[in-house]
This record gives C-alpha cells, structure tokens and sequence, in this order.
C-alpha cells in the first residue's frame, strides 16, 4: 500500500455487486498467463449498467474500448459496495484495471477481505456519502496514513474511517506476505 494515492475519480451508486465489478463471462481468463490477465483489466466494471456508469452524468465507461487500463484510479462508492457472490476476482480485476483504491459508506464483508487477503486495492469506509459529491474525473490525493481523502477540484477534504489492523496486510503487500514477515510462517 503506498502512503499517497493519487488518481481521477471514478464515482458509482449503492449496492454494485461482483458480477457487475467483473462479469462471469469473464473468469475463463487465466490469472497467472500475463496476456490473459490483462482482459481482467479490461473488461474490470463492465457489467455497472449505463446509468450507474461515473455518477452522476453516466455511460461513463470505465476502461477504454481498446484499453487493458483504465484512466480511474479511485473509485468512490456508495454503500454494500462488492456484494453478491464471493469471487476475489472482483478486486482483482480492479487492481488489473489500475484501480488502487475504493472508498464507500460500507462494504460487503467478503470483499473487503479479498481486497485485503489480497492486497489487490485498499478499502476505506467513510461515514459520510461522498458519492454525491464527487464526480467521475475530479483529481484526488489519498493519505492512507491519515486516512484522508482531498479533492482538488473542490477543494473539499474528507476524513475516512481508520484501516485498523488491515493497514499492516496492504502495506505487507498481501495476507501471506504479512504471515511470513510476522513469523506466522515460514518465509519462502
């Protein structure tokens, strides 16, 4: 986990599920084949329909037509952000895509984990919604180590709900890479 994120925002609504984040359709691909990595990037989102596409304006698609990448770095969500089934595909495709981090009002429990487990993106939980008040393009600058989020466009800054214990994962990297630094197990 770096100490400063910084990107455009890409904003969504309530409840985007893991089926939107990344489509079944799309898990044929291999995660390990560095080509067929890639699509997870691509096709990362492309199940949020039109009108949830980078709220409020929508359609606002987010990764290029012909691009693995997409040009959002931090998405802002609203609440029960990654429900559905418990596919860590779903932070991995995002990670895929470039996406960095994710802060919503809350999250569905397993893929918080999976985004932690995994160190794929950093989630942080904001008791206020900002998902109104941000919009898809706006320039940001997270501080994970202070847990605030800046927007330059606005000017406005927002304090987000502490990491916790979490923070030591994402800055290992990943669940097993925190184990093995922490002497839980044996180092590679």
């Amino acid at each position: 986990m770096k100490p400063i994120i910084e990107g455009l925002a890409y904003v969504l609504g309530d409840s985007i599920d893991t089926d939107q984040i990344i489509p079944a359709e799309h898990l044929v691909y291999s995660l390990t084949d560095p080509e067929e990595r890639k699509l997870y990037g691509k096709y990362a989102m492309s199940g949020v329909p039109a009108n949830q596409q980078g709220l409020p304006e929508g359609n606002t698609p987010f990764t290029k037509a012909d691009a693995y990448a997409s040009d959002y770095t931090i998405i802002i969500g609203g609440s029960n952000f990654g429900c559905g089934s418990s596919r860590e595909h779903a932070p991995f495709a995002m990670k895929e895509a470039g996406c960095e981090a994710v802060i919503a009002e809350s999250f569905a429990r397993i893929f918080y984990r999976n985004s932690v487990d995994g160190g794929f993106v950093v989630p942080f939980e904001t008791r206020q919604k900002i998902n109104d008040r941000i919009k898809t393009g706006h320039r940001l600058t997270l501080d994970t180590t202070l847990g605030k989020l800046t927007n330059h466009d606005t000017g406005e800054e927002f304090l987000l709900d502490p990491l916790g214990e979490v923070a030591e994962i994402l800055k290992a990297g990943n669940v097993f890479e925190y184990a093995r630094q922490a002497g839980l197990i044996e180092s590679k």
